[in-house]
């Protein structure tokens, strides 16, 4: 049975550490814009009490007004706090169901931290955009965006890039908030993948972390990376619940 309660904490948690640029509440719907960055997290209709449901088509059609004067089609992410007659509504008018996200978490204490690289983190937020953007293989024109979500950023956080001689090969966000530890944007560049970077990279943030006071560390992974999902398995990260976006249409 999904524990609610911890499914709340790790939202909140998780909208501190990847802040959007406006929030506004319909009800108990965050409804989630960001005006510089495309990412679905931040571009996203959160509904977070299972019991608010009335009223669904007035306030997808209030949202859908919002969305578009953003120029960002309407989606909405659904984890166990959407209302269930919310999901069924979608269903029953032919919205997608994509990009399926588990949400998982470790305690610290049962991560090997001891080995790995020794790494400080990173204080120029710009170089690591820079080597964020170049690893991902992403256009340039996204460096704005990313910085401002990163800069907006509230809790103390470490920013962590690995590089061999060709550049940037890794990159990791973590994200400390009391008791607990976000990892965000991991990637490996392309070319390096496989050979360990990640795991290396994780481990320095987590062990940052665990140098802060964290004691359990949390991320979100798409189901279908069945690597990473792996990776992180064997790293002693647990699925406690999962997500996924919903949109109208093809």
């Amino acid at each position: 049975m999904t524990d609610l309660a911890l499914v709340r904490r790790l939202e909140a948690v998780g909208f501190r550490a990847w802040p959007a640029a406006s929030v506004h509440y319909d009800g108990s719907w965050a409804v989630r814009l960001t005006a510089g960055h495309p990412s679905k997290r931040l571009n996203s209709v959160n509904p977070l009490d299972p019991a608010d449901h009335r009223d669904i088509d007035t306030r997808i059609a209030r949202a859908a007004k919002r969305f578009g004067a953003y120029g960002r089609p309407l989606v909405f992410r659904l984890s166990p706090l959407a209302p269930l007659q919310l999901n069924a509504h979608f269903d029953a008018h032919g919205w997608r169901r994509f990009d399926e996200t588990k949400v998982m978490v470790a305690r610290l204490q049962d991560i090997d931290l001891d080995s790995g690289l020794d790494q400080i983190p990173l204080q120029d937020v710009g170089r690591y955009v820079d080597a964020s953007i170049a690893i991902r293989g992403e256009d340039v024109e996204r460096k704005a965006g990313l910085t401002e979500v990163v800069e907006s950023i509230r809790p103390p956080s470490g920013m962590f890039v690995l590089e061999d001689d060709k550049g940037p090969v890794a990159s990791a966000l973590c994200v400390h908030d009391n008791d607990l530890a976000g990892l965000f944007d991991v990637a490996v560049r392309a070319d390096q993948q496989g050979k360990g970077y990640a795991r290396s990279i994780v481990r320095a943030a987590l062990r940052w972390a665990a140098s802060q006071g964290a004691q359990r560390a949390w991320l979100q992974v798409m189901s279908s990376n069945k690597a990473a999902v792996s990776l992180y398995s064997r790293l002693g990260f647990e699925t406690v619940y999962t997500y996924a976006y919903r949109q109208k249409g093809d």
